[in-house]
């Protein structure tokens, strides 16, 4: 969870995409569970934008990026990285590919328990 942690959400994604695009080979953003819309309105994410930036069209786009984020990363083909958990619904890592991602995630299944 990169939002909804204090006063400062904003410039910490910020920050963060930030290094992504100078180091694109050494930082790995994964999505978590507060990088939703649903979520993000009730944490405070959403007022933060909204306070810093008085329109909600900057909040929409910082969804638009969470929905981009990889689910998870396989690191030197040893490592697995997630933000929740295994899915019993998910045997093998190619199922995870074949999931579509760039959406709001769901309340259940595998999406939502990665």
């Amino acid at each position: 969870d990169y939002v909804d942690r204090g006063n400062h959400s904003v410039e910490c994604i910020q920050l963060l995409l930030l290094h992504k695009l100078r180091f694109p080979e050494r930082i790995c953003v994964l999505r978590g569970n507060h990088e939703t819309r649903q979520i993000t309105q009730v944490y405070g994410f959403y007022d933060e934008c909204f306070r810093k930036y008085q329109q909600r069209d900057v909040w929409f786009k910082f969804c638009k990026v969470f929905d981009f984020l990889p689910l998870t990363a396989l690191v030197d083909s040893q490592i697995f990285c997630l933000h929740g958990g295994l899915s019993p619904s998910i045997d093998q890592l190619d199922q995870i590919t074949q999931l579509d991602r760039f959406q709001e995630a769901p309340h259940q299944g595998p999406m939502c328990d990665l």
